[in-house]
């Protein structure tokens, strides 16, 4: 019992820095026929899932056209793809809009998440 009591008082300790219990997600906001999304998908998309940044906020994939999914809110329209969204609990906390490239994508996503105090899972 002593135990369990100090593991949840860790965690939340932990979530007064970091918001630990969040539901994290990037939703990549995509079209048909996108040149930059179908490079981001041929340098990124196999190794995203793996990476401690894909752990931390799984990918979520959604077309420009479609209607927006229910539960989730962005800060501003959405007008270029690829557009990626940084979501914690249903909204938006910022965002990559365009595809800087490989080098540049990981930085920008790390800080992102770093800037909205999410604990990034290694």
């Amino acid at each position: 019992m002593f135990l369990r009591a100090l593991v949840f008082s860790s965690l939340l300790v932990l979530a007064g820095t970091y918001s630990v219990l969040a539901q994290t997600r990037l939703v990549m906001i995509e079209e048909k026929g996108c040149i930059w999304c179908a490079r981001w998908n041929k340098e990124i998309a196999d190794i995203y899932p793996k990476t401690d940044e894909g752990k931390t906020a799984p990918l979520q994939r959604m077309d420009i056209h479609a209607p927006r999914p229910e539960g989730l809110s962005f800060a501003r329209s959405l007008h270029y793809t690829p557009t990626f969204v940084l979501i914690v609990d249903g909204a938006e906390v910022s965002r990559i809009e365009g595809y800087p490239g490989e080098d540049f994508f990981w930085g920008l996503l790390r800080q992102m998440l770093v800037d909205a105090n999410i604990a990034i899972l290694e």
